[in-house]
């Protein structure tokens, strides 16, 4: 069997990084995509791609892989929680990773991958204030942390034909796409401030460190179950806000208001006022070495190119 990698979200922010990074590495992709039209940057790496449903593998998607790197999903914070919404959302996780991990353990042992990555976030833990939260800790409640929870056991189903690890993510910091450019835009305009008051716990990783972590999660066969795909310093709403300012020399002086935030997502606003204080201690187990661990580095890397 070959070393390419299977990847779902292939052209999402994390997927997209992930495939430059395996590419310039010479290792071979095979992205999953729900888009008839060829993604440049995808294009321009020669990266094989093949049509999915964004549920069912589409026939010879296993074929020589060593690895699956399951990273698609609908977005979550693009509006309120409306029913429809929530379908697609628990569909294009749950229903999705259920389906992948179906057809790995029907996979000839002889051609199977040997692992399967499959994403998951921080929401898990629920909001629990000043708690530390390494992978040891419990699930909370609410709406991320129900999804959370069907959705590793979704790729749990797998464990008993290959190795399976589900990250749970924090907030990934990159220039080009995410919540970084989102959350940077009021500051350019001199509007920049903390979410509610400011003191809950931010868990977050740099784009270039998720990736790093993902590569090392894929060769190293001592992960598995759940991995924190966090950097080892979280920090407060507020610290974050500040830093922001500082990096954009803008002020931080307007807050985001608990009420607003409810008007605009509703009960999505609970997952942005929540505070995880999150720790990737597995991954500091294994001696991965972040190259941005605290924010202030973070930021300058990532605010630096696009200031």
């Amino acid at each position: 069997m070959s070393d390419r990698v299977l990847i779902s979200g292939g052209t999402g922010l994390i997927g997209g990084h992930l495939v430059e990074s395996l590419r310039a590495s010479r290792v071979p992709v095979r992205i999953l995509s729900r888009s008839a039209v060829a993604d440049p940057r995808a294009a321009d790496l020669d990266v094989e791609r093949l049509r999915w449903d964004g549920i069912h593998l589409p026939d010879g998607a296993l074929r020589g892989c060593s690895s699956v790197v399951h990273l698609a999903g609908e977005p979550i914070f693009s509006g309120p929680l409306t029913a429809a919404r929530r379908r697609r959302i628990a569909s294009s996780r749950i229903e999705s990773t259920r389906s992948i991990a179906a057809a790995l353990r029907a996979a000839p042992a002889t051609d199977r991958p040997a692992s399967f990555v499959c994403a998951s976030a921080v929401g898990f833990y629920g909001s629990r204030g000043e708690e530390v939260l390494d992978e040891s800790a419990g699930p909370g409640s609410g709406f991320l942390s129900e999804l959370c929870q069907q959705w590793e056991a979704a790729a749990a189903s797998a464990t008993d034909a290959l190795r399976v690890v589900s990250l749970r993510t924090g907030i990934v910091l990159a220039r080009d796409a995410g919540a970084l450019p989102m959350m940077a835009l009021p500051f350019r305009f001199g509007f920049g401030g903390r979410i509610g008051n400011g003191r809950q716990w931010v868990p977050w990783i740099q784009i270039d460190d998720a990736v790093g972590l993902i590569r090392r999660v894929l060769q190293d066969d001592a992960l598995h179950g759940v991995v924190n795909a966090v950097a080892p310093h979280p920090v407060r709403n507020l610290e974050l806000a500040t830093e922001i300012a500082r990096k954009l020399h803008r002020p931080c002086l307007l807050p985001v208001p608990a009420l607003a935030l409810r008007l605009a997502l509703g009960t999505l606003s609970d997952e942005l006022l929540g505070s995880r204080r999150c720790i990737p201690q597995r991954m500091l187990d294994v001696g991965f070495e972040f190259a941005h661990s605290e924010i202030g580095s973070a930021l300058a890397a990532e605010l630096g190119r696009c200031a």
